[in-house]
């Protein structure tokens, strides 16, 4: 049998993109959805909050509103928001307000 390979994530690169200042506010808003979006998802498949992860028992701690989460947390969700705006950037989209 053929040896799996290593799996080495190979993101865009756009350390060369910079978000205006108005998409900065939006990757903020997205961050939150990020969450909600996530939180609802969770909630779905039964999960609640508990003060430590448990996979068994579905508690998570991070069940919480956004804004009472860890910056940590909030971190990781921002930077998902951002690299996603960056890409839409670097693939040669405009995003604007109606």
């Amino acid at each position: 049998m053929k040896k799996k390979e290593e799996y080495r994530p190979k993101p865009a690169d756009t350390r060369e993109v910079r978000l205006p200042e108005e998409l900065e506010v939006l990757a903020e808003e997205m961050a939150r959805n990020v969450h909600e979006v996530w939180s609802l998802n969770r909630l779905k498949e039964g999960w609640t909050y508990g003060p430590e992860r448990d996979d068994v028992a579905k508690t998570h701690p991070c069940l919480v509103d956004y804004d009472d989460l860890p910056e940590s947390e909030k971190t990781y969700d921002r930077a998902t928001s951002q690299e996603t705006l960056k890409f839409i950037l670097l693939k040669g989209f405009e995003i604007s307000r109606k």
